[in-house]
């Protein structure tokens, strides 16, 4: 005699994710991003005033802003291979204290010592490059991968926010007190960025089960043993980069769009304000807007879930070259803004997906390495970019440099689009995953 099974239960729903900003992990974390984010942007504008003060000349403005880039390049690669050999918490906590104490060192040497504010500033930048891959790893480790979005969102918020924060806040601060004052202000922000966030969970999977881990690199070294050199581990993390096409067609949009739009369009922004409109106020205004274009797009993005997130972000990064193309043509001051502000929204739907995506694409033990590439290329370009573009306008004149430079913009992003893996940053389709 059969009998009839029992129904089986029907499996109750996963309860819904909490949003990242409730999470006191990721706000401690975000807070700490916040303050070294102003701490950045504010020495800068404390090191200018320095000079209209005269206890800094131009040139020495310029050699100690100098050193800090040079010491913001080496040490972001530094700090992808020790965010990725020990604890990311600790590389975030000492190299912050690394930039905090260059803070005292720029404050000393101001009016006495160019040489102490030259190595200061390496030691600033230093502090600065080394946190940058150990803080997009962290987030890895904080965040579980359905609110990573959300969370690279927010991060992306409070880097622009610090943008317009850093600035204003240290001109306010500057009527009441002196420069060394607000240098040590700085310091106290780097500290904060040091001390505040808290520490991220087992690196050997981040928050992440292991039917979501990426398959290992076929070069990656047992997991036992001593470990290799840092040359060996540095060369391991572009092994891994390699291993996604999405990843290395991403790398070469960004080369176009910052060496070319972003170099283009700083050199000939200020030169058509003043030439072309005679007003300082649409060089203010355009890139007020492309930073408030960019808040604006991280707001968008944090929820907007595209069928293709890939073509999504590389389209929105291809939606610089209407900066560059505004600036061709003799159009109302009106319409530099808007596009200014159609540039920065675009940018925006392009890193958050592509930070996101490299959380969840990469090998988590590989993560901060690969990150740390990802840095190398944004910072270290630009200035080779400013470098050649400048002759470039004075060789052939601004109009022909611009078109050239919007068609990068434009072509380099879609022909990325098209590599094999672009169409969802990744190798599958992450709405399909379980």
């Amino acid at each position: 005699m059969t009998t009839t099974p029992a129904p089986t239960a029907p499996k109750s729903p996963a309860p819904p994710s909490r949003s990242a900003l409730r999470d006191p992990a990721f706000l401690r974390l975000w807070a700490g991003t916040t303050a070294s984010g102003l701490a950045t942007w504010a020495l800068p504008f404390v090191l200018g005033l320095a000079v209209l003060h005269r206890d800094l000349g131009a040139a020495g403005l310029g050699l100690v802003l100098a050193a800090r880039t040079a010491g913001f390049l080496v040490a972001v690669a530094v700090g992808g291979v020790l965010a990725d050999r020990h604890s990311r918490r600790a590389v975030v906590l000492w190299s912050a204290l690394a930039a905090a104490t260059a803070a005292p060192l720029l404050a000393v040497g101001l009016g006495h010592s160019l040489a102490l504010m030259t190595a200061a500033a390496a030691l600033a930048g230093a502090g600065q490059g080394a946190c940058r891959p150990a803080f997009q790893a962290l987030t890895a480790e904080i965040v579980t991968p359905e609110r990573r979005q959300q969370a690279n969102a927010a991060m992306t918020v409070a880097v622009r926010s610090s943008t317009l924060a850093g600035p204003t806040l240290t001109a306010l601060l500057a009527a009441f007190l002196d420069v060394r004052t607000l240098l040590l202000g700085i310091g106290a922000l780097w500290l904060a960025a040091g001390l505040v966030p808290g520490r991220g969970t087992a690196r050997a999977t981040g928050s992440r089960s292991p039917e979501e881990l990426p398959d290992p690199s076929p070069d990656a070294p047992p997991a036992a043993g001593p470990r290799a050199g840092f040359r060996a581990e540095f060369l391991e993390g572009i092994r891994e980069a390699r291993r996604h096409p999405w990843f290395l067609a991403g790398l070469g949009a960004l080369v176009a769009v910052i060496a070319l739009g972003y170099s283009a369009t700083g050199v000939a922004l200020p030169l058509i304000s003043r030439d072309r409109y005679g007003t300082e106020w649409v060089l203010a205004a355009a890139m007020t807007a492309y930073t408030v274009g960019a808040l604006g797009g991280a707001v968008v993005i944090a929820r907007l879930r595209p069928r293709s997130p890939g073509w999504a972000a590389f389209a929105g990064l291809g939606a610089y070259g209407v900066a560059p193309l505004s600036l061709m043509l003799p159009v109302h001051p009106a319409v530099v803004v808007a596009a200014y502000a159609v540039a920065g929204i675009g940018i925006e739907l392009f890193n958050v997906p592509w930070f996101t995506a490299t959380q969840r694409e990469v090998a988590p033990d590989k993560l901060a390495r690969v990150s740390s590439l990802d840095f190398l290329v944004s910072y270290g370009l630009a200035p080779v970019g400013l470098a050649l573009i400048a002759p470039a306008i004075e060789r052939f004149g601004v109009t022909p440099v611009l078109a050239a430079c919007a068609a990068a913009c434009f072509l380099v992003p879609a022909a990325a689009a098209l590599v094999p893996t672009a169409r969802h940053l990744g190798r599958t389709d992450p709405a399909t995953r379980d």
